[in-house]
């Protein structure tokens, strides 16, 4: 995979077949992630807000036509922080308050890296070169196991911070502040076998969620998470992993980041006015008209909208044995709005 900020569509399909397929999936309706965005409507019907995101939309001559926010027109990037309040974060910022988490999880200050400032008053961070220790009674393992969520994750860069997603300035891996990875890290300090790397990998990938409104976004994010996966094996033992490994992270990559409404869990846009038509007993048509509950209480539990599934790998499917089980992201809250 080209390193750089950008990930082109193009790339991941002539190097890594079905990768893309995969990583446009949605779970929880079983069909791809849709645009959820009206920024790119001048394309053509397919690009409406409320089409699914396919391949052939994105590749080949249209290549090009997702990029990351900082390669947006000024003018669109306005447009997208007022309609959708999308303000991406510098990731001194997003540096400072992963930070926050460690400090608490490990007891102690200045783990991974230490706050500093730059001749020129800019923010950036100092990174601690030694091989991270651990308090008593926890391990690297369990630093791994941690789980972790970041919300409305846009091109996820508390996930990973590949790039400053304010700049666009590229961000080498021995540097990298993002919440995997911190867990990559301590993966390439304590394993040096392929195999047994692989298997933490995919447990540092399977304990790390976001979630995201805007499809576009979403896709970012995925790619930015499968393309530190790669740059990471790939630094680590001088070559690329194998297709299938490639291919299981990024299935992983599509059930812990997925597309949903933050405030309300559902799939965007998809709770409100319903009709339903049915026959009564007397042969008569009849239409029944709902609306949303949960909109017009504010309750998160009571919306007729898609509410999202995610996956806990922790369990094992009893139908299937499979690992992990599909549960709502609403019931992992707590019962406030009951």
């Amino acid at each position: 995979m080209r390193t750089g900020i950008d990930i082109l569509e193009n790339e991941i399909v002539a190097q890594y077949p079905d990768v893309l397929e995969i990583l446009l999936r949605d779970h929880t309706t079983q069909k791809n992630i849709f645009w959820a965005t009206n920024n790119y409507e001048h394309l053509g019907k397919s690009y409406n807000s409320n089409s699914y995101i396919l391949p052939e939309l994105i590749t080949g001559e249209n290549g090009n036509i997702i990029m990351p926010r900082v390669h947006k027109d000024k003018a669109l990037q306005q447009s997208r922080s007022k309609e959708m309040a999308e303000v991406f974060t510098p990731s001194w910022i997003c540096n400072a308050q992963n930070n926050l988490i460690d400090n608490a999880w490990f007891g102690k200050h200045g783990v991974f890296n230490k706050d500093k400032t730059m001749a020129d008053r800019a923010k950036s961070w100092e990174v601690n070169t030694n091989k991270i220790t651990f308090p008593k009674g926890k391990t690297w393992r369990g630093y791994v196991r941690d789980t972790r969520l970041e919300i409305a994750c846009g091109e996820a860069p508390y996930i990973t911070s590949r790039y400053d997603s304010t700049t666009g300035e590229f961000i080498p891996i021995q540097n990298r502040v993002g919440i995997l990875d911190r867990k990559l890290r301590v993966i390439n300090e304590n394993i040096d076998s392929s195999g047994e790397w692989l298997k933490a990998a995919q447990t540092a990938f399977k304990n790390t969620y976001a979630f995201e409104w805007q499809g576009d976004s979403l896709l970012l994010a995925r790619e930015a998470m499968l393309a530190t996966f790669i740059e990471n094996y790939t630094v680590k033992f001088d070559k690329e992993p194998l297709l299938k490994s490639i291919q299981y992270i990024a299935y992983i990559i599509s059930w812990n980041a997925w597309q949903m409404d933050g405030l309300k869990g559902v799939i965007p846009n998809s709770c409100g006015h319903k009709t339903e038509t049915c026959v009564n007993l007397f042969g008569e048509t009849e239409s029944k008209h709902t609306f949303c509950e949960g909109c017009e209480k504010g309750n998160i539990r009571k919306h007729n909208g898609t509410y999202a599934l995610i996956k806990d790998w922790s369990n094992k499917d009893s139908k299937t044995g499979k690992t992990g089980t599909k549960i709502r992201f609403i019931d992992l809250l707590n019962n406030r709005g009951k």
